[in-house]
């Protein structure tokens, strides 16, 4: 997709975006707004916690942030097996599952390369997260169409698909940071993948970028889009290293506030956007925006895309290929 057809179908996106859910409440109190996963026909809040930073806190961290999350109105819930070995899944099953498994969507990731180890990875990750059964299930971080042909070769598909006979996750997708192609390549075999989580952000717009290329392809399908890396995980704060702020210029507030950059990344045509806070502090100011969203006009959306040019490529997202 060229950069005018991009930016016509962009600039087209706020009449794309998933269907709202009606304002919602559970016995826990309000829930932030909601729109529909892609076919699954679930209805998820635009905020989601992302499980690698919470499995990096201590218990006391992790539990007060959980219990933030919750109160704020956040009901969607990221992990990997291979956040912190296990560690975050852990937190989750301990501190999330006693008390509101029955309220949130409840998501992990395998990286594993062949069947076995995925069945190895699911019955793992089910015991650690002190459930019977995932709500949604990805194949995690796709880094190429030759890898997503080995893992298919290989059977971790397989094991995704009886997974859902097995009743043991509601839904299964894939994810992926590094190139698109692989995202498209997984698309193009038409398996039948309810969701993908890929990154979304201004600079994404301008180099090797997801948004161009995979967000056409995945509404086509219906596929539920999960967008993570909205602040390209620390490199719009000059980091170069997962999670962390450093020397290098930043996005944010050189460029963007953090507001702009959120309201960019819900203004797509994507479910639920995944946060990774530091601390209760960020993950209260990012839950204020959500209920905050209006949505962004047209010009206002391309105006970011443009501000944020210049700077794109791999220094700001160091995760690309």
């Amino acid at each position: 997709m060229d950069r005018r057809s991009f930016m016509q179908w962009a600039l087209s996106a706020s009449v794309l975006l998933p269907a709202a859910a009606a304002a919602a409440r559970d016995r826990h109190g309000d829930l932030l707004p909601q729109r529909v996963l892609g076919r699954t026909g679930e209805s998820v809040t635009m905020l989601g916690l992302g499980g690698w930073h919470l499995g990096r806190m201590n218990e006391r961290d992790a539990a007060q942030t959980i219990e933030a999350a919750i109160a704020g109105g956040i009901r969607f819930f990221d992990s990997a097996e291979s956040y912190q070995a296990g560690g975050s899944e852990r937190y989750l099953g301990q501190l999330l599952v006693p008390r509101y498994r029955d309220e949130v969507l409840l998501m992990t990731k395998t990286t594993a390369n062949n069947g076995r180890g995925a069945r190895k990875h699911l019955e793992a990750s089910l015991r650690r997260l002190n459930t019977e059964r995932l709500d949604l299930w990805q194949m995690h971080a796709i880094g190429s169409p030759k890898d997503v042909d080995r893992r298919m070769a290989n059977g971790v598909w397989d094991v995704m698909e009886s997974a859902l006979l097995e009743g043991k996750t509601r839904f299964i997708g894939f994810t992926g940071h590094s190139n698109p192609s692989a995202h498209l390549h997984m698309l193009a075999q038409k398996t039948g993948a309810h969701t993908c989580q890929m990154p979304v952000n201004v600079a994404d717009a301008s180099y090797l970028s997801f948004a161009r290329q995979v967000l056409p392809e995945a509404q086509k399908q219906d596929v539920g889009v999960i967008a993570m890396k909205t602040l390209a995980n620390g490199g719009f704060f000059g980091g170069t290293m997962h999670g962390h702020h450093g020397p290098n210029p930043r996005v944010v507030p050189d460029k963007l506030s953090i507001e702009e950059a959120l309201n960019y990344a819900w203004s797509m045509p994507v479910s639920t956007v995944i946060t990774g806070p530091d601390n209760v502090a960020q993950l209260e100011e990012k839950i204020t925006l959500a209920r905050a969203f209006e949505g962004l006009e047209d010009s206002r959306r391309e105006e970011l895309i443009a501000r944020v040019a210049p700077m794109a490529g791999r220094t700001v997202e160091f995760y690309k290929s």
